[in-house]
Formats: C-alpha cells, sequence, structure tokens
C-alpha cells in the first residue's frame, strides 16, 4: 500500500507520518487478533 505525498506541504515530515502511520496499523491487527482470541476462549471455556 502506497501513499502519494507529492502534494503535500513541504513543512510535512512524511518519513515520520509512515512510521507513525505503520505503526497505528500494526497496533490495529494486534488489536484484532487479541480480541478475536479471547471471543473464541470466551467461546470454548464458557458455553
Amino acid at each position: 500500500m502506497g501513499v502519494d505525498f507529492s502534494g503535500s506541504h513541504r513543512a510535512m515530515d512524511s518519513k515520520q507520518h509512515k512510521e507513525s502511520y505503520s505503526a497505528f496499523v500494526k497496533l490495529t491487527i494486534g488489536t484484532c487478533v487479541i480480541v478475536v482470541v479471547i471471543l473464541v476462549g470466551m467461546a470454548v471455556f464458557l458455553i
């Protein structure tokens, strides 16, 4: 996945933005995985 920064403001730190976005995506995926594991565990052990 790519983002075109050619039209962005010259003061924008594109490298930092890309690193922050990448960290956000990894955190979101990790959180979703944890929630799915918890829900599967609840389905197995509570039902």
